[in-house]
């Protein structure tokens, strides 16, 4: 009986049962990109290259933006209608959040952008301080899926050139130098702006 249950489990999880879900169903490539902005330490990097080896650069591009574009949205939402009242109450008076909701005043769209637009910038630290903030919601949205648009680019440009490493190793340097780029930029920036 307990061998029956490992061998339906292996059988339900093997490599060739999730690629043969993921590959012939779009819709969970979506879900899959979505999931990151749920659980942050999911590494979003990973995901893009993945979706890129299932459906190609174009598709794989665009399924990991709408997923990381709902799932985004997803998270604000949900802490802007749901999570913000209570905490409200709770840190009211908090220092830390005065001065979080004094930096969101002071921030422009063009800011938010090049924040949001390299991949090692913390989202759901994002997701969570404009969430819980009077910030416009439509312009935080818009700004924040037109930003992903090209961070996902870039990340989809890793993943293309990840894949066809396996074709020609000089591209693995491409792309750990194209990473390690987008990695110092993040830090920088969101030193700059206190992140």
């Amino acid at each position: 009986m307990a061998n029956e249950l490992i061998n339906s489990i292996a059988d339900i999880t093997s490599y060739e049962k999730i690629m043969g879900v993921l590959g012939n169903n779009p819709l969970a490539a979506v879900l899959f990109s979505a999931v990151e902005s749920f659980i942050p330490p999911l590494p979003l990097i990973g995901i893009v290259t993945f979706n890129i080896a299932l459906y190609g650069p174009v598709w794989g591009f665009l399924l990991s933006w709408i997923g990381t574009s709902v799932g985004c949205t997803c998270v604000f939402l949900l802490i802007r209608h749901v999570i913000k009242s209570p905490v409200e109450r709770i840190f009211r008076d908090d220092p830390k959040v005065k001065k979080g909701k004094q930096w969101i005043k002071d921030i422009n769209v063009l800011t938010l952008f090049t924040v949001t637009i390299l991949p090692f910038t913390p989202s759901a630290f994002l997701n969570l301080i404009f969430g819980l903030s009077d910030y416009d919601a439509r312009k935080y949205l818009l700004t924040i899926c037109t930003a992903k648009f090209l961070m996902i680019g870039f990340l989809a440009l890793f993943g293309v050139s990840f894949v066809e490493a396996f074709k020609d190793p000089r591209m693995i340097v491409l792309s750990l130098v194209l990473v390690t780029i987008l990695y110092v930029l993040s830090k920088w920036i969101t030193k700059k702006h206190h992140l």
